[in-house]
C-alpha cells in the first residue's frame, strides 16, 4: 500500500476539498505526514482551528487500514493528482478533485469524450435525438459521459454500450452505491466498457446537494457538453454552465416552444450554446471526425518524460539496453520495464540481444504528450 490511504483519509473529512489538500501536500510534502502532524503543525499549513479538530477526530475514529481493505475488496481503483493515469482533461479544471474513485477502468483514449446530459422526465423526442447522438458518438469511437440518472443520462449510456463503444457515468455519492437501484445492471455493464467514477468517498449515499459539484466533473472530463432536453431548473443547465467556465463547448438540442423540457435548452441557445441539428454537427466542430487516427497517433506519442528521453537516444540503428540505460541515465529496471511497454505500443523495436529501434526515424522530434 502506498501513501493513497491518506489521500483518502483526507477525502473523507468534510472540508478538505482541492486548495487545502494542496496546501497540506506543500507544506509537508506528502500527506502521510500531514495525517501524522500534530495539530500546531496542521494550524501552520493553514487550516483552522475547526477543521484541525476534525483532522484529529478523523484519526481517531478512522482506521485506514480497514477503509483501504474495503476500497480493494470492491476492486475500486484510486487516482490521485500524482497518477499519470489521473484524466489529462480533468487535470485542466480549476481546482481538480485531488481523489478519485473509480470502478471499471479509465483509459486514455477517454479523452475523446462527449458529455450528454438531459431531462430524467424525457420525452419521446428527447428520448429518439438522444439514441441518435449517443449511438453516433460511440460508432465513431467517442466515450459517452453522463450520470447515471433516469432519463437522458441512462439513454446515453445503453445507447452506446449497444453501438459497441465506451461510457463513463460521474455519480453524486460512492461509487459502491448505484443508485437509482434499477440501474444496477446497467452499472455493472458499463463497468466492463467504461467506468464509475466519484470524488465522493466509498460509501457516501445520494444526496441532493452532491450533485451539482459531480456535474464540474462531468464536463471536466469533456470535450463537449450536449444538452439534449432541460427544463429551466434542470440540474443538466448547472453542467453546461460548468463547461462554459471550463472552456467546453455547449451544443443543445432545440425544440418547441411549447414544451417545458425543451425551455432550457431553448434558453442555452438564445445565450450563445450551439444548436445542434445533426450528430455530424458535433462531430466537425469538434474536429473529431478523424478519431481513430487521432488515437492511433496517440499511441505512438510518448506518454512521461521516461519514454520521451529513451526515444531521444534510439534512431534505426540498434542500441544495446545497456548503452540505452548509460544515455538516457536511467535505472536499468526502469528502461527494460519502459523499453516494453514502448514496444507494446510500437513505439520501439528490439532487433535482437537486447538491441532496440525506435519505429520511427524522426525520433529527435517527439516531445512528452501534455
Amino acid at each position: 500500500m502506498d501513501d493513497k490511504k491518506y489521500w483518502v483519509g483526507f477525502n473523507l473529512i468534510k472540508g478538505i476539498g482541492a486548495v487545502r489538500m494542496q496546501g497540506l501536500v506543500a507544506y509537508f510534502g506528502d500527506l502521510e505526514s500531514a495525517w501524522n502532524a500534530d495539530p500546531a503543525e496542521l494550524a501552520q499549513a493553514g487550516l483552522g482551528a475547526k477543521l484541525v479538530e476534525k483532522v484529529v477526530g478523523a484519526r481517531k475514529q478512522v482506521d485506514l487500514e480497514q477503509v483501504w481493505a474495503k476500497i480493494e475488496a470492491q476492486g475500486i481503483q484510486i487516482l490521485t493528482w500524482s497518477d499519470e493515469s489521473y484524466p489529462a482533461r480533468l487535470r485542466e479544471i480549476d481546482q481538480p478533485p485531488p481523489v478519485l474513485y473509480v470502478r471499471g477502468e479509465y483509459l486514455p483514449d477517454d479523452v475523446f469524450a462527449v458529455a450528454i446530459v438531459g431531462t430524467r422526465k424525457v420525452t419521446p423526442y428527447g428520448r429518439q435525438v438522444a439514441e441518435e447522438v449517443a449511438s453516433f458518438l460511440a460508432a465513431n469511437g467517442i466515450t459517452i459521459i453522463s450520470g447515471l440518472a433516469r432519463g437522458v443520462d441512462s439513454i446515453a449510456h445503453q445507447t452506446a454500450l449497444k453501438a459497441g463503444g465506451r461510457t463513463i457515468a460521474v455519480l453524486g455519492r460512492g461509487v459502491d452505491k448505484i443508485y437509482p437501484p434499477e440501474h444496477r445492471a446497467l452499472a455493472e455493464q458499463m463497468m466492463t466498457r467504461g467506468a464509475l467514477v466519484s470524488d465522493y468517498a466509498v460509501g457516501t449515499p445520494p444526496d441532493a446537494s452532491n450533485f451539482p459539484p459531480r456535474n464540474r466533473i462531468i464536463s471536466g472530463l469533456s470535450l463537449a457538453v450536449v444538452v439534449i432536453e432541460a427544463a429551466e431548473t434542470s440540474g443538466a443547465l448547472i453542467t453546461a454552465e460548468f463547461a462554459a467556465e471550463q472552456g467546453r463547448e455547449v451544443f443543445a438540442v432545440p425544440g418547441s416552444i411549447l414544451a417545458p423540457q425543451s425551455r432550457g435548452t431553448n434558453k442555452l441557445i438564445q445565450n450563445g450554446a450551439l444548436p445542434l441539428l445533426s450528430p455530424s454537427d458535433l462531430m466537425q466542430a469538434l474536429d473529431l471526425t478523424r478519431v481513430g487516427e487521432k488515437k492511433t497517433a496517440r499511441k505512438i506519442l510518448p506518454s512521461d518524460e521516461t519514454e520521451a528521453r529513451l526515444l531521444s537516444v534510439l534512431g534505426g540503428e540498434p542500441v544495446h539496453v545497456d548503452e540505452i540505460r548509460n544515455l538516457a541515465n536511467l535505472p536499468i529496471e526502469k528502461v527494460s520495464a519502459t523499453l516494453a511497454l514502448m514496444e507494446l505500443k510500437g513505439m520501439v523495436r528490439q532487433v535482437g540481444g537486447m538491441n532496440y529501434v525506435a519505429v520511427r526515424e524522426d525520433q529527435t522530434q517527439y516531445k512528452v504528450r501534455e
